[in-house]
């Protein structure tokens, strides 16, 4: 990767690895999440998402825009304006197997159904999906998404904003409603896990005996890096709720597993009995055997935890190390490196949290970068979280800040950690 030295160096609080700002002229900009880099496949694009407004999420029918970056000459652009997205996904783009594969979502406001866009940034070259994106396989073959328009009663920010009347209920365990597999070459798009289906067939089973009671939802959705295998999260809550979305006290929660290829086995990895002690962001290990999460294990401080995908051997990654943010484990096993909240008790309380890199064999730690998260906004849907994530040389990492007064993006150069 080359970056383009009109990027400005970021030096507040002088970080330990070079961090440069990628979004210097335009306001409002971010990256989508954590498990996706929002970096090119050869490194030399980004792809971002900027925000008409930086203090609410959107209306129905309100545009938002997938910006190009290029980082070899410091140029960006608009690639597309869209209405499908939200304040802390974006539009959930993706890039597929090559540079020439960007994903994201857009709503057909004519009749509010949302659909995911085949872009190439090169070419201009864009084709319609039928179905819509969560998560892209990193080999560009599949796209895979829950109901997007459902995804804001259980937690807004995440999908897609359309009116009221589009937004369907599922009461009980559905199976005309779940997870939607695209197959990229043909844009053609299937249900391919129903909630009923999933609940059904998981082993071991789901813990939760009176689903017929709850409005049941899909919520997050993703590959693993080799491709092959897909975790999938369930969220219900009772049928009696006032308030939408609940709090997540009053929900249940469970990560499924199963392959690409064919819906078994399947399993529930994570089930609500784990998830009611407090917990969140699981994600995928580099090897798409395991799965990392921050956990209340032991009922007494978040922790960082790890289980096998079919639901066996979860334990404290580290037994002391207080979990936080987003973590992720690098391929070289002996790191890990995630972000905080501003409310935990490892951010500085000023509105400036760290990027911690946390040497797993040694549980020692320490703040690589320092970086306000904190915007003027008091609404937590269009909160700022810095979602570090890994560029698929496993050399750089992409993160959200808020700085001079607006969203930006940074890439951090991990290089000098990773060969200390």
């Amino acid at each position: 990767m080359k970056i383009h030295d009109s990027f400005p160096r970021y030096e507040l609080y002088d970080p330990k690895v070079p961090v440069y700002c990628v979004t210097p002229n335009r306001n409002a900009c971010f990256h989508r999440f954590f498990d996706t880099s929002p970096i090119s496949p050869s490194g030399r694009y980004m792809a971002v998402f900027q925000m008409p407004f930086e203090d609410r999420n959107p209306n129905p029918g309100e545009k938002g825009a997938v910006v190009l970056i290029d980082l070899e000459t410091g140029k960006d652009r608009v690639l597309l304006e869209t209405c499908g997205w939200e304040a802390q996904m974006g539009a959930n783009i993706n890039w597929g197997g090559t540079d020439e594969e960007l994903y994201f979502n857009d709503v057909d406001t004519k009749t509010w159904k949302p659909f995911a866009w085949k872009v190439n940034p090169l070419s201009g070259e864009k084709n319609r999906m039928e179905g819509t994106v969560y998560h892209a396989s990193p080999d560009g073959k599949w796209l895979i998404s829950a109901n997007m328009t459902t995804m804001q009663k259980t937690q807004a920010g995440y999908g897609v904003i359309v009116p009221n009347e589009y937004v369907r209920r599922n009461e009980g365990l559905v199976d005309d409603d779940g997870f939607y597999l695209t197959d990229t070459s043909t844009g053609k798009s299937k249900l391919f896990a129903s909630i009923k289906t999933l609940v059904q067939k998981a082993d071991p089973a789901v813990q939760e005996s009176s689903f017929e009671k709850h409005e049941v939802y899909g919520f997050h959705s993703k590959f693993n890096p080799q491709s092959d295998w897909i975790m999938a999260s369930l969220r219900w809550f009772s049928k009696e709720e006032q308030t939408i979305p609940p709090s997540h006290s009053r929900m249940g929660f469970a990560w499924i597993t199963f392959p690409v290829n064919a819906l078994s086995p399947v399993h529930c990895a994570v089930g609500p009995e784990e998830w009611k002690k407090t917990g969140h962001h699981a994600t995928w290990f580099p090897d798409g055997i395991h799965i990392s999460m921050n956990l209340c294990i032991d009922r007494d401080v978040m922790r960082f935890v790890k289980v096998n995908r079919n639901g066996t051997g979860l334990c404290k990654i580290l037994e002391k190390a207080i979990g936080s943010g987003h973590p992720t484990v690098h391929p070289n096993g002996t790191h890990l490196i995630t972000d905080t909240y501003t409310s935990e008790s490892v951010a500085f309380g000023d509105g400036t949290i760290p990027l911690r890199w946390v040497d797993l064999k040694t549980g020692t730690e320490e703040a690589i970068v320092r970086i306000n998260t904190k915007p003027i906004a008091r609404d937590g849907v269009v909160r700022v979280d810095p979602h570090p994530a890994w560029d698929r040389t496993w050399r750089y990492v992409v993160f959200n800040g808020f700085v001079n007064g607006t969203r930006n993006v940074y890439i951090a150069d991990m290089q000098k950690l990773l060969n200390a």
